[in-house]
């Protein structure tokens, strides 16, 4: 399964999860099945830091679409403009950041590992981001398991993943289900190009503004 196919199965799910939490919140099926998308994207982040030839072009797609996107998620959420939850393009560019520091490949930071990490997690709490300090320990549990064969390295982040979703509620607990998806990536990018990179970015706000409108329609 190349990360093409993960990413497409992360969007899909996400879009299920974003219809359920907006258009039919009494059905739970939707939300189970959308708990597969975000470790989903995690462990792309990972794979992204991992594989990217430009960390500051990434990091920068990240951050622009983060502020992009904040119209559209609070519009669709909650009908109106407020600083009260931030998306997930807010906690994907600090978990990228702090996998940045922690990393220092070029040695230019003297900064303790768990200061990042508690760093991390408390920035993502304080701006209210999509899954807080819950979904950091996530990115930071596939980044410092990436050089374990994917077994090993699932099970661990398996094991991380169920004492951190104790924060979140049941629900959570079936984004385990993710990593069985996680577990058939064979390091393969599938077919790539800029336009396609870029759509999957931008499906995040369009989808969001699309509920949105609809919402607004039908209530009228």
């Amino acid at each position: 399964m190349s990360s093409l196919l993960l990413k497409i199965i992360a969007l899909v799910t996400m879009i299920i999860d974003h219809y359920g939490a907006i258009f039919q919140s009494n059905i739970l099926y939707y939300r189970i099945i959308g708990r597969l998308a975000f470790p989903i994207y995690c462990f792309l982040l990972v794979e992204g830091y991992t594989h990217t030839s430009n960390l500051k072009k990434y990091a920068s797609r990240l951050l622009v679409f983060a502020f992009i996107s904040e119209i559209p998620f609070d519009l669709a959420f909650n009908g109106k403009l407020g600083f009260a939850h931030q998306n997930i393009f807010f906690t994907l560019f600090i978990g990228l950041a702090a996998i940045y520091f922690i990393d220092n490949k070029e040695g230019k930071y003297n900064v303790d590992k768990t200061l990042i990490i508690v760093a991390a997690c408390i920035l993502a709490t304080l701006l209210q981001t999509d899954y807080q300090f819950i979904g950091i320990i996530y990115i930071l549990s596939f980044y410092f398991t990436r050089n374990l064969i994917m077994k090993k390295r699932l099970q661990i982040v398996a094991l991380i993943m169920i004492a951190i979703n104790l924060f979140a509620g049941w629900l959570q607990q079936f984004s385990l289900l993710a990593l069985i998806v996680i577990y058939f990536y064979n390091n393969e990018q599938g077919f790539k190009n800029k336009l396609l990179q870029i759509s999957f970015y931008a499906a995040y706000p369009l989808h969001l503004l699309i509920f949105y409108i609809y919402n607004l329609v039908t209530n009228l």
